[in-house]
């Protein structure tokens, strides 16, 4: 009877030291973060810029905006003389610029021309340098070349940037 006394507390003893939990596994750290990076883009980009805006030289070009917090769409369209405006199409030239770490960023979509007249969808890289109440500027690319076959050329000149100034609203009366 004394032997079955002394190996009941052993027993215990065992099964509390079998119940306790293991020492956890060391932590692995991956590189992927489940925390993206911060958004880069200049003051006052953060905020909606839905809306229509013209074009600061060339108001008869138009531009309805779309924002959905990451990405800023603006279809182009042309108005006319009498007061009408052509609708956006898919056809339309467009740009589209995201807010990114790397700024807020995208391109102008649009259709160029081959030598020989074959229509061909070109993209100009594009980022947005600066946001106010009064409008965007943009940075873009005034000029692409192609080849035949719709592909960027592989020689030629380096496209040139310019700025661009997109007022917010429709243009005055007396422009």
């Amino acid at each position: 009877m004394h032997r079955a006394l002394l190996t009941l507390p052993l027993g215990l003893c065992v099964l509390s030291l079998a119940a306790c939990p293991g020492k956890a596994p060391p932590r692995v750290e991956t590189s992927t973060s489940s925390v993206p990076p911060p958004i880069h883009v200049p003051p006052g980009c953060e905020k909606n810029l839905s809306g229509d805006y013209h074009h600061a030289q060339n108001p008869a070009f138009r531009y309805l905006g779309q924002d959905d917090g990451r990405t800023l769409s603006l279809a182009v369209v042309r108005a006319w003389a009498d007061g009408g405006m052509e609708s956006p199409d898919a056809g339309s030239v467009g740009i589209v610029l995201t807010r990114t770490p790397e700024g807020f960023v995208g391109e102008t979509r649009a259709t160029g021309f081959s030598a020989s007249g074959t229509p061909c969808p070109v993209a100009f890289p594009t980022e947005a340098v600066a946001c106010t109440d009064a409008g965007l500027t943009l940075r873009a690319a005034s000029s692409t070349a192609i080849d035949e076959g719709c592909r960027p050329a592989t020689s030629g000149p380096a496209p040139v940037r310019q700025e661009q100034v997109l007022l917010r609203g429709m243009p005055d009366a007396g422009m």
